[in-house]
């Protein structure tokens, strides 16, 4: 528990002088607004986290809007995930809305900008709109058509609308300044015809809003009080105010902060679905993906990433944030809530010689030893033969070796100390069976041995094995910032993905759950695979037991 206060971010700063003086009547309504073309990821998470949090802080409302005015790249696919991603983070929307909803109040806007002589059509090409806006250092020049009347205007904008004109032909722009010294403000584009089918409104517009016009009348018709941006849109807040303005419509006002950047990570939407395009990766939901979907289905859960967002805070400023930090809180959350099980990756035979024949005693393990209580234990089968891991073993250990070697001895978790007196050979000289005797009054809780042992190594009972498939999953990339790559694609990480067809659990595994989260003793903390069948066992590991990247950068 934090006992200190948290000071507050600079957003909550203005939300509660807001609320000081009265303005918006006391009201808190922040909006989410994804663009329905790709899956949300882990930034997205962060957006997410603001603006619901902000108004469950402050008794207010988000709306949940998505941003549908380009019909070519949109797909309810999309939407639907949204939506899911959403809920499973815990949070609920008061409206579901879509820019798509308010495309005849847009077009009405923009005939309003046309009368007063603030909106042209414009026939110049995008190369010749592009050359006439100038440079940051020399202003515009006027197109031919920025002196059309309002009268042709507003028939050219309705011929628009009709569909008399191509994909490209002509365009509405806003009418501002061409030497305005912020290049957003030199006569943006606000309409552009796109004969495209629309996943909500069909064939009915051929007509689509820009971003930077939809974006701000969209909050005001739904009165947001706080529009919050990541820094990218900074530019582009002098012409959503002067829209408003010049609308006279509900002023809402936009806020911006940092974005979220990660190492080992690309956040990048278009890049994102280039690795799913080109296979790099198996869909958005591959356990390596950022993607929200990705990460539930590698073992995340929502308490660890809205602690991450806690955690990496709201900042003005753009920085990096260690991958490392998003593991530490979900091992920090498993390690909670993940209940304890044992599983063999790379297995090798154990065989207790002086253990009955046919006998198989039930060992009890706890579920959760950080919980107090255990949240309950479940049976375990012991018998003489067992499966092991191979790296427990060595034919001739070292010093501190404190697993099992000729003449040394280890605890079996839940079970027996065991001292190896024999292994066995094949012809090509690998080890293939070990061969231990057992302590009989040596068993775990009812220990009247006096041995103490250093080593505890975990194990299957052959008899009793279920079969899975183990998916061990790394860093997507094997560089930090793999956007600043000039091929991002070329810092991949190989070893992203290491798959064990076969490897061996204990019974109780078969009942598992995608989403519980289950720590493989010794071995990480793992999770069933969505895709995984009764059939055919499939876990995924969500992250290590401990940050094995960190050594690896110390090494370098």
């Amino acid at each position: 528990m934090i006992e200190e206060e948290k000071s507050l971010n600079f957003i909550e700063e203005i939300i509660e002088e807001d609320l000081r003086t009265g303005k918006h009547d006391g009201r808190v309504l922040t909006r989410f607004p994804p663009e329905p073309n790709g899956y949300l990821h882990i930034g997205h998470a962060k957006s997410i986290c603001l603006n619901f949090g902000l108004a469950q802080k402050y008794n207010g409302k988000t709306n949940l809007r998505f941003d549908d005015t380009n019909p070519v790249t949109e797909d309810t696919e999309y939407v639907e995930s949204i939506k899911n991603d959403i809920q499973w983070l815990g949070f609920q929307w008061a409206e579901e809305l879509y820019t798509s909803d308010y495309f005849e109040t847009l077009y009405e806007y923009a005939v309003t900008l046309i009368k007063k002589g603030l909106a042209y059509v414009d026939d110049s090409t995008a190369e010749e709109i592009a050359a006439a806006k100038g440079t940051p250092t020399e202003p515009g020049v006027p197109t031919p058509n920025r002196s059309r009347s309002v009268e042709e205007n507003l028939q050219l904008f309705q011929e628009m609308r009709d569909g008399k004109y191509q994909d490209g032909e002509k365009v509405l722009r806003a009418k501002i300044d061409l030497s305005n010294p912020n290049m957003h403000m030199r006569d943006p584009i606000i309409y552009r015809i796109k004969h495209a089918h629309h996943h909500r409104t069909g064939d009915k517009w051929c007509i689509y809003p820009m971003y930077d016009f939809a974006h701000g009348q969209s909050d005001s018709i739904e009165k947001i009080t706080h529009s919050i941006c990541t820094l990218e849109f900074i530019p582009h807040r002098a012409l959503y105010d002067w829209l408003i303005e010049q609308l006279e419509i509900f002023p809402s006002k936009q806020y911006e902060f940092a974005r979220l950047n990660m190492t080992y990570t690309v956040m990048s939407k278009r890049k994102l679905l280039q690795l799913v395009n080109e296979g790099h990766v198996e869909s958005w939901d591959d356990p390596r993906m950022p993607t929200i979907s990705g990460l539930r289905r590698r073992g995340y859960t929502p308490a660890s990433i809205r602690n991450f967002a806690e955690r990496i805070g709201i900042q003005k400023r753009e920085n990096m944030i260690d991958v490392s930090l998003l593991e530490f809180c979900i091992r920090e959350d498993l390690n909670k809530t993940a209940w304890r099980r044992m599983a063999v990756l790379d297995p090798i035979k154990l065989v207790i010689t002086n253990y009955p024949d046919g006998k198989v005693e039930e060992l009890v393990g706890e579920n959760n030893p950080e919980v107090e209580g255990g949240e309950g234990s479940r049976i375990i089968p012991f018998t003489k033969e067992l499966w092991i891991e191979r790296d427990d073993f060595m034919e001739e250990p070292p010093k501190k070796f404190f697993r099992l070697g000729p003449g040394l001895s280890v605890r079996l978790k839940h079970g027996y100390i065991v001292e190896c007196h024999d292994f066995k050979k094949d012809e090509n000289g690998n080890v293939t069976e070990i061969h231990c005797n057992y302590i009989p009054n040596s068993k775990s809780g009812e220990d009247t041995s006096g041995l103490k042992v250093k080593g505890t190594i975990h194990w299957i009972s052959t008899a009793h094995a279920k079969e899975a498939e183990v998916r061990l999953y790394d860093r997507l990339f094997q560089v930090e910032n793999p956007a600043a790559e000039e091929d991002f694609k070329a810092s991949l990480n190989p070893n992203s993905l290491t798959i064990i067809p076969k490897a061996y659990i204990e019974p109780d595994l078969a009942n598992a759950v995608p989403g519980k989260g289950y720590q493989f003793i010794r071995l990480g903390y793992f999770n069933l695979d969505t895709k995984s069948t009764p059939e055919h066992l499939v876990f995924n590991r969500t992250v290590t037991l401990k940050d094995s990247w960190a050594k690896e950068v110390k090494k370098g």
